[in-house]
């Protein structure tokens, strides 16, 4: 019993087993145990974090920005070829998802779509 999957409906572990679904008898959720498990590996694959040329980042990666951005709050930007070390993969909502230290401006965040993987 131990190797019954829990609901991804209710989360309940009163699961069983019927023909080729699975089956929940608290709320009724009927599933494919396959087709689950191909959507987790999916949804893996969309929270990898990619480079402007595709490459997986990683925690502690170095970087090179593509382009020249503009800072708030400070009249100097970050130029093109500029070098960042040592960054954290972080998960954000308005798509910043890589955390820096920039030598000369301090810490910021960063968007993927604007580095490449050193």
């Amino acid at each position: 019993m131990s190797n019954e999957p829990k609901c991804p409906e209710c989360s309940s572990a009163n699961s069983y087993h019927d023909g080729n679904l699975w089956v929940c008898p608290d709320c009724n959720f009927e599933w494919d145990q396959t087709k689950t498990s191909d959507a987790s590996e999916a949804e893996e694959e969309t929270n990898t974090v990619r480079d402007a040329h595709g490459n997986i980042l990683n925690n502690g990666d170095s970087v090179t920005v593509l382009k020249e951005l503009k800072v708030k709050g400070s009249s100097s930007g970050i130029k093109a070829g500029t070098k960042v070390k040592g960054i954290r993969i972080i998960e954000s909502d308005n798509g910043h998802n890589i955390s820096c230290k920039i030598d000369g401006i301090g810490s910021m965040y960063l968007k993927s779509e604007f580095v490449r993987k050193a």
